[in-house]
C-alpha cells in the first residue's frame, strides 16, 4: 500500500521534477482534464470529492517517508486544478487561465489558504489546494462571465 500511495501522491512520478514540481502536477492536471472526455460539473465535483479522500489517504502515508507536506506530493495539486475547473466551458484560454490561476492562488497562499496547511497529516496538504483551486474557481467564473463572454457577442 505505501508503494501505491507513493506512486498516486507524486502521480506516477511527475512530482520528483527537479524544477518546480508542483508546477509540472499542475501541469499535468491540466492536461489530464483537457484530455479526459468532457462531463458535467456534478461528475467533476463528484470526481474531485473520491480524488480528495484518495488525496488525505496518499499523502498521510508519504509524509511518513518524505516529512511534511513534501514537494514530491502532487496529487493536491490534481484536485486543486480539478476544483478551478468545475462548471467551466472547455476552453483553451480559459483552461490556460484556470492554470495560471491556481498556481497564483497555490504559490501566494493568501488567508485562509496559508493557515489551512496547519490541519494535520493529509488533510493539510490537500485542503489548501482544494482552497486555492476555489479562488482560482472564483475568479475564472468572474472572468469567464465578464471578460470572456463579452468579447465574444
Amino acid at each position: 500500500m505505501k508503494l501505491l500511495a507513493k506512486i498516486i501522491g507524486s502521480v506516477f512520478g511527475s512530482g520528483f521534477s527537479p524544477v518546480a514540481p508542483g508546477t509540472v502536477g499542475s501541469f499535468v492536471a491540466i492536461a489530464a482534464l483537457w484530455l479526459a472526455p468532457p462531463v458535467s460539473a456534478a461528475w467533476l465535483t463528484l470526481a474531485a470529492i473520491v480524488f480528495f479522500f484518495v488525496g488525505v489517504w496518499a499523502s498521510a502515508i508519504c509524509e511518513q517517508d518524505w516529512g511534511h507536506d513534501p514537494g514530491r506530493v502532487v496529487w493536491d495539486e490534481v484536485v486543486g486544478m480539478m476544483v478551478t475547473v468545475i462548471a467551466a466551458p472547455r476552453n483553451l484560454t480559459v483552461y490556460a487561465a484556470a492554470f495560471v490561476l491556481f498556481r497564483f492562488f497555490d504559490i501566494l497562499k493568501p488567508f485562509p489558504v496559508n493557515r489551512s496547511q496547519r490541519l494535520p497529516g493529509g488533510w493539510g496538504v490537500m485542503v489548501d489546494d482544494v482552497l486555492a483551486g476555489l479562488l482560482g474557481n472564483i475568479v475564472l467564473q468572474i472572468l469567464f462571465r465578464l471578460v470572456f463572454t463579452s468579447s465574444v457577442g
